[in-house]
């Protein structure tokens, strides 16, 4: 009778650190998900403004001005401008069948 006592007090032993070692690994991967997911949205944060930042620097008005400014460019005159029309493809009728 007492063998089986002690036996079963070392399982009940063996279970009690178990529990608990589960819940001290539970409550450290609870707090690392909850610093993950603030630093998700810190990022989703970051990329929004990353976002902005180059709808900005992408601004038609902004690459005008700075071709005007820095490299001297210009938009030419009418007269000088030229629209070319793509060629047909070989063996490609100007309908754009064969």
């Amino acid at each position: 009778m007492a063998r089986i006592t002690l036996v079963l007090v070392l399982a009940l032993t063996a279970c009690a650190l178990g529990l608990v070692t589960s819940q001290h690994q539970a409550r450290k991967l609870f707090a690392e998900l909850e610093r993950e997911q603030e630093r998700a949205k810190q990022l989703e944060v970051e990329w929004g403004q990353l976002q902005l930042e180059q709808s900005t620097w992408a601004m038609h008005a902004r690459v005008e001005k700075i071709a005007r400014e820095r490299l001297r460019m210009s938009v030419p005159d009418a007269r000088r401008t030229q629209v070319v029309m793509p060629t047909a493809t070989l063996g490609e009728s100007p309908g754009g069948r064969r």
